[in-house]
């Protein structure tokens, strides 16, 4: 057993009462996955819909390393991420809760306006208003306002105030992914650039290189997930979009380790389709 920290206390009482948690680093972002489960080489559970950790039991893959077993919480593979943890972060879907996520002012006063008075915690920029019920998982749903619930975290900031509510449908009618045409599908419809010419890199390594160090920087971001998923695109695309070397398996890299960090395939999309309108393309 570890050395009992402040935030190890605090997920050991959460856990207590029913809680799926995980450390976060310092920037609200989750630990990054161990050497084995690096790019999801272990199979990853990013698509699982239940709380747990991989067969490797350390913290890995985010959202899905939550967990309420105190003996998994306190072993010595989770021992590093407690020593590293900044915060505490719960998944609020394997709980039977929706945190709708309010980033300022102007979220609050339309939360106010449209949805049911529940519990409320004050966050470092706004508030969390937690509901009972699930929910999909959507960032950027308006200015300010995104949904935590399954396959998601948030982080612990208190028990908050108010009885929670059920989740009301007008979250869950947010939470629907526009447009509706888009096929259900989790594979990227867009396409690699046609490109031209002879490729001038000297060898596939040098692509290579780039698509792992995008993949280790969206796989790392502490916050500000959708910029840094768009400064990525944008800089495979500058240096390999215009010769031809570029391919859809490299997109569908790159788009897995931006929905392995909870974006949405549309957010996936949109930020392709900018990066190339910027440069162009």
């Amino acid at each position: 057993m570890t050395t009992l920290t402040g935030h190890l206390d605090t997920a050991l009482w959460l856990a207590g009462m029913g809680l799926p948690v995980l450390p976060l680093r310092e920037g609200k972002g989750p630990m990054g996955n161990c050497r084995a489960c690096r790019k999801n080489a272990c199979g990853g559970r990013p698509n699982m819909k239940t709380p747990g950790p991989c067969t490797c039991t350390a913290p890995c893959h985010a959202w899905a390393a939550a967990t309420t077993d105190p003996h998994i919480l306190t072993s010595t593979a989770w021992a590093p991420a407690w020593r590293q943890a900044a915060a505490v972060a719960y998944h609020p879907g394997g709980t039977g809760l929706t945190v709708v996520d309010l980033d300022n002012a102007d979220a609050i006063g339309w939360a106010r306006q449209n949805l049911p008075t529940t519990r409320t915690v004050p966050s470092t920029r706004g508030e969390h208003w937690i509901y009972l019920g699930t929910v999909t998982s959507t960032n950027a749903l308006r200015p300010g306002v995104d949904i935590k619930s399954l396959m998601s975290y948030a982080r612990w900031l208190g028990p908050g105030t108010g009885t929670m509510a059920p989740l009301p449908d007008v979250v869950r009618a947010l939470a629907v992914k526009e447009p509706t045409a888009r096929p259900a599908s989790s594979a990227s419809t867009v396409s690699a650039p046609a490109g031209g010419g002879q490729c001038p890199h000297r060898s596939p390594a040098y692509l290579e290189r780039g698509i792992a160090m995008a993949e280790q920087r969206i796989e790392e971001a502490p916050d500000g997930i959708h910029r840094t998923v768009f400064r990525m695109f944008l800089a495979v695309l500058s240096a390999h979009g215009r010769c031809g070397c570029l391919t859809e398996t490299h997109i569908g890299r790159l788009f897995t380790a931006a929905q392995t960090r909870g974006e949405s395939l549309r957010h996936c999309e949109d930020a392709w389709t900018n990066a190339r309108t910027q440069l162009g393309m």
